[in-house]
């Protein structure tokens, strides 16, 4: 079920509300929880069918694990237990994942001596499983730390690990910072008004912007090498550019607004990535939920920064090369995890930054007089880090690497394409420019920065003007929505 359905939205979500408001109280705890965890197992249900039974087994044996790691916190029992129950998930995750990615190179391997390929059946991805083993990796590390109890309510378990507004793409939400949220939580009015709020910037995200830019991505990206020209390349990879941001930072959007609406706070995940003046500054900015997990989950396990320069710059590849193969069993993804961190360890080596995998940026207002001055000269930083990441896209987006290597060349303007009917002209309709400017803008801080200018001077009518804006942009979403085909988030496949 996705969140620009109009089932979603116009009877899942309503209805949810509405039972879960039923006693009026402004205080939710074992009622809510037990509505909420039904809801999520609904919602997964919905669009994972059969895979629901692996969901449900991943929670009750993480659930178990946990206790029983925390039972035995101090004594070597626990640590068997933490790479057991680290080793089941990773093993379920590998099979699901990667299986079909092993099979396809050992083949490759096996043809190439001549021996008899093995054959083994196509493995379906069951949605959102790097997420939810995300999610179960992390609580059972935290309770072996003792960042976290083992929660002992299998329905409080199992609502974190299930939670439907984050479970099918995030953010990556620790337990630590949702536990007490669990337990008992306060929604207000004012929750349920910026959650709304919130809701509705993230669907027009998705609707307005990223599904529009995605017809000439998807167009672009499928044609014959013959035919793609520079122009051609540039503008499938400025589209795909704007569709990944608006399409993901859309979804994560939405899923904050949909638990502020119910009373839980989650993280920010995104900030303005593509103002970022480095590699670096981009991954402090770029899923932050998961650049923090590898970091304290991975990284720092391996040493962090207290081993010497050559072991911290190669964890750092390994660190990134994990993170490609995470979004998805394919060397395009693997490609592009090792272009980033190459340049991160490129960055650490010629400014000496302290910590290669940054910390996120916690405080948003401050984000917002940080990035007024990103925004300012010089400009070459953020030239260079686009530059960058741009590139890394040509990886992720293509579906192999000679494919990766041809659109490369084209944007280089290394290729002669030949005359085709599908001019550049021909993709740049009234709606794409539209949609191009309105992505250009809302992917800098320059709105929120002057929204902020005119709270503060007070200014008449911004409240009116705001409550317009919002129902215009739900009332064009609901309207594209109508109009268009089905269009799943690109991070559901990972």
């Amino acid at each position: 079920m996705l969140f620009t359905e109009p089932t979603f939205l116009f009877l899942f979500l309503p209805v949810l509300l509405g039972l879960y408001f039923l006693r009026g109280s402004r205080e939710h705890a074992a009622y809510a929880n037990w509505l909420l965890l039904v809801a999520s197992v609904i919602f997964y249900a919905a669009g994972g069918g059969a895979f629901t039974y692996l969901m449900l087994g991943s929670i009750a044996f993480n659930y178990w694990m946990a206790i029983g790691v925390d039972r035995v916190h101090g004594t070597p029992a626990a640590s068997r237990r933490l790479v057991f129950a680290v080793t089941v998930n990773l093993v379920v995750l590998g099979i699901f994942k990667y299986a079909n990615f092993f099979a396809d190179n050992l083949n490759a391997l096996l043809t190439i001596a001549h021996a008899a390929p093995i054959t083994i059946p196509r493995v379906l991805l069951p949605i959102g499983i790097s997420f939810f083993t995300f999610h179960a990796i992390s609580y059972v590390i935290d309770v072996s730390r003792r960042d976290a109890t083992a929660q002992k309510s299998p329905v409080h378990a199992a609502l974190y690990l299930l939670l439907f507004p984050q479970l099918i793409a995030g953010p990556i939400i620790r337990y630590r910072d949702i536990a007490d949220q669990l337990a008992r939580r306060t929604v207000s009015i004012d929750d349920v008004a910026y959650g709304v709020r919130r809701f509705v910037i993230g669907l027009a995200k998705k609707v307005l912007i990223a599904n529009i830019v995605a017809g000439p991505a998807d167009k672009i990206f499928a044609l014959p090498a013959a035919e793609l020209s520079t122009a051609h390349a540039w503008l499938g990879i400025v589209c795909y550019t704007l569709q990944i941001y608006f399409d993901f930072s859309g979804y994560s959007d939405m899923a904050i607004g949909l638990g502020r609406m119910f009373g839980f706070r989650f993280p920010e995940n995104f900030r303005w990535p593509y103002v970022a003046a480095s590699v670096t500054d981009f991954w402090r900015r770029w899923h932050i939920s998961l650049s923090t997990w590898f970091r304290d989950y991975l990284y720092i396990p391996l040493g962090g920064n207290r081993v010497s320069p050559g072991r911290r710059y190669g964890n750092l590849v390994t660190v990134f090369f994990l993170c490609g193969l995470w979004h998805g069993a394919s060397w395009n993804f693997v490609i592009w995890g090792l272009w980033h961190g190459s340049f991160l360890v490129i960055e650490r080596v010629h400014s000496g930054i302290r910590n290669p995998i940054p910390s996120p940026i916690r405080n948003p207002q401050s984000t917002i007089r940080n990035d007024e001055g990103v925004l300012a000269w010089p400009i070459w930083p953020h030239v260079y880090t686009l530059i960058v990441v741009m590139t890394g896209w040509v990886f992720f987006r293509a579906e192999t690497l000679p494919e990766a290597i041809t659109f490369l060349k084209a944007i280089a303007g290394l290729t002669t394409a030949a005359p085709t009917t599908y001019t550049v002209a021909w993709y740049l309709t009234p709606e794409l420019w539209l949609a191009l400017a309105a992505g250009t803008i809302g992917s800098s801080p320059w709105v929120p920065t002057l929204a902020a200018r005119l709270e503060k001077a007070n200014a008449w009518g911004l409240p009116l003007l705001n409550t317009a804006a919002l129902m215009a942009l739900l009332v064009l979403s609901v309207m594209s929505m109508a109009a268009r085909t089905y269009s799943p988030f690109i991070y559901f496949r990972f």
